[in-house]
């Protein structure tokens, strides 16, 4: 038999998880003062993430799902964004959604079961999509905002990430096939936690990679220490070219890990050995560039206590502002799902309306 076609899938990686390069720097990256406002931006997702799980454990927030673990995968990503490109988020990726320009407020309105969460003002997140919790359908969604791009010949890409699992849905197939069919500036990012809730990695798939999974439609496919900023940026730089410059989409895998439960409505601890968490903290993203910058003169203790500290005091402002909102009337769950509302729909309305007002 003669071959028909090979492949391979490249692994990305500068910064081991003992803060020292295993490879040289992109060129654009070596001067440390680049890396330290992304940084001081991964250190607000953890403190943002630390009172958001205080808020659902008072009663002051709904379910909510931490990002403990992230934060390189997820500043990277949005701060490889332009204005006019297009996220579609899912649930998690919070430090996307800051680089975009969602207010932290906003996040807490919709863990707190209010809608008007999703409606993003400010920055490029006024064109991003709203949060999908259900699994992967987000893909189509950056997929046909692509396409949108390629029709009006517009210079910008569509970005949407899904975790481990989502792979296995056929709505993250229909995307990337369409985005090599069509040679869309697409980019699937695949944030590999290793668990889909419950369900471990080697359960999701038989697949070496799940970066290899684009090469059935096409894309360009890179695995990527996701706990490495200088990694993801890099591989965000590549994808992002490609995108623009006409090349077709791309499927990168970011290679991290979910340091803390699934939801708050879940207990890791029953699926998942100590052992495995404590060799993940090992890795974790926030001390190997901790320890770099601090190596490089660029980072202090001292200046991680103050910033630390304004961090607190930022999100203590944020959780003010949402804590303050006025509650939508009850009317709202229905006003905006059909522009004619059918007779049996505005008949609940009338009565949720007369509920509330015997009740206020």
């Amino acid at each position: 038999m003669t071959q028909a076609a090979s492949f391979q899938i490249d692994y990305l990686q500068y910064l081991g998880a003992d803060g020292r390069p295993v490879r040289e720097f992109p060129v654009a990256l070596r001067d440390p003062a680049t890396l330290v406002p992304l940084f001081k931006q991964m250190l607000f997702v953890r403190a943002f993430d630390t009172k958001a799980i205080a808020l659902q454990r008072t009663g002051k927030l709904g379910t909510y799902a931490p990002c403990l673990g992230h934060e390189a995968t997820h500043v990277g990503i949005g701060a490889a964004m332009a204005e006019g490109d297009v996220y579609a988020p899912s649930y998690r990726e919070y430090g996307v959604l800051f680089m975009r320009g969602v207010r932290p407020r906003e996040v807490l309105l919709y863990w707190g079961g209010d809608e008007r969460g999703n409606d993003f003002q400010e920055g490029g997140a006024r064109h991003d999509f709203p949060f999908c919790v259900p699994i992967s359908t987000q893909c189509l969604h950056a997929a046909g905002a692509a396409l949108a791009f390629k029709l009006r010949g517009e210079p910008h890409m569509a970005v949407a990430t899904c975790g481990d699992g989502g792979t296995s849905k056929t709505d993250f197939y229909a995307a990337l096939n369409s985005a090599g069919a069509y040679e869309l500036p697409l980019v699937l990012g695949v944030v590999n936690n290793g668990w889909a809730i419950s369900v471990p990695r080697s359960a999701q798939t038989g697949a070496q990679t799940l970066a290899q999974k684009g090469i059935a439609g096409g894309l360009f496919c890179l695995q990527v220490d996701g706990n490495d900023l200088v990694a993801v940026l890099e591989a965000m730089r590549i994808a992002s070219e490609r995108a623009r410059s006409g090349q077709g989409g791309s499927v990168i895998e970011f290679m991290t890990y979910r340091l803390s439960d699934h939801t708050t409505a879940d207990d890791a601890r029953r699926y998942r050995d100590d052992a495995e968490v404590k060799a993940a903290w090992e890795r974790e993203p926030m001390t190997r560039l901790r320890t770099w910058l601090t190596a490089q003169g660029a980072w202090s203790e001292a200046e991680e206590a103050a910033w630390k500290q304004e961090c607190d005091r930022l999100v203590n402002i944020e959780v003010d502002a949402y804590l303050a909102t006025p509650v939508q009337p009850v009317e709202a769950m229905f006003d905006y799902l059909y522009a004619d509302p059918p007779p049996e729909l505005l008949a609940q309305r009338a009565a949720a309306v007369a509920l509330e007002q015997r009740h206020g």
